[in-house]
């Protein structure tokens, strides 16, 4: 009997919750209806409207759950590198032969080249290398290693903020463009088609303009730069570093000393070799010209003079 009752109590109390939970379902759906019915009234456009609200909803639900795509330019780092090195070498010649040889194993090139004669034994060259960047460390080593490095000096300037600039308003101009474009295919009266070429044109321009750009400083970022000095040694004249001349440096600066009197002698001598010239041809007309006849005057015997007692 027991048992008969409590089967029975859990049955009944079953059955009451079960109610219970079906009239509340069924009023919260009458509800929504009623609720959707008098929001739909006062401003109900029809299905295109829903239609619209949903695409609206859709997209604005895409913008917020979807991340904007990155754009690799922003990951990536550009580097304008410059450097400049000057290196002391035994024959400048065949130091840029070598630079050259080095540029072109790396897969760079010369972009300019001067050589020039420093004086009657010695030459110096000035080579502007363009490297690839990944090989401009390599590159820089194996040339300072060529010689004697005297001087160094690296550069490195980044430029990504440029570039992603640059590769922005070049899609924002191509955007403009076909613009223009489309309301030149779409016009129909000859003044709109004049104005909107003058509009494509100016537009094209600055497109143009901004590639140049973006090609200039793609070059400069994916090739580096090394300005390349080649010198020869300064030679130092022999025993210009010591204190005391020796006995031989004695000798050869007596030496020097001799020739130098003798040839300042020479020297006045042919400046007053014009001088003894003249003095010889008058002496020689004063020997036998002039004192022959002065002793022939002489040799004549002169009248006598009265003497005074006279």
């Amino acid at each position: 009997m027991r048992r008969g009752r409590t089967a029975a109590a859990a049955a009944l109390l079953t059955a009451s919750l079960v109610l219970t939970g079906c009239g509340g379902a069924a009023d919260d759906t009458a509800g929504d209806g009623k609720g959707g019915m008098s929001a739909a009234k006062p401003g109900y456009a029809g299905p295109e409207a829903a239609s619209d609200g949903a695409a609206d909803t859709a997209s604005g639900a895409g913008r917020t759950t979807a991340p904007k795509p990155k754009s690799p330019l922003v990951d990536r780092q550009h580097v304008i590198r410059t450097a400049e090195l000057t290196v002391e070498v035994e024959d400048a010649a065949k130091g840029a032969a070598s630079a050259r040889r080095v540029a072109e194993n790396a897969g760079g090139h010369v972009e300019n080249e001067t050589t020039e004669r420093a004086d009657d034994r010695h030459l110096s060259s000035r080579l502007v290398l363009r490297v690839p960047q990944e090989r401009y460390d390599a590159v820089l080593a194996e040339l300072a290693g060529a010689g004697k490095l005297v001087a160094r000096k690296a550069d490195a300037k980044d430029v990504t903020e440029q570039v992603v600039d640059v590769e922005s308003r070049i899609a924002t101009q191509r955007a403009s463009v076909a613009r223009v474009r489309a309301l030149m295919d779409r016009a129909t009266r000859l003044s709109d088609v004049v104005t909107l070429e003058g509009e494509l044109s100016r537009r094209q321009a600055d497109l143009e303009s901004l590639l140049a750009q973006r090609s200039v400083l793609k070059d400069r970022t994916s090739m580096a730069t090394i300005t390349l000095y080649l010198t020869a040694p300064e030679t130092t004249p022999a025993g210009e570093g010591d204190e005391r001349p020796g006995f031989l440096d004695a000798l050869s600066g007596g030496w020097d000393a001799l020739v130098a009197a003798a040839a300042w002698v020479l020297v006045v001598l042919a400046a007053l070799l014009p001088w003894l010239a003249v003095a010889a041809v008058g002496y020689a007309v004063w020997r036998w010209l002039i004192r022959p006849r002065r002793a022939r005057i002489r040799s004549v015997t002169p009248e006598e003079e009265p003497s005074p007692e006279e």
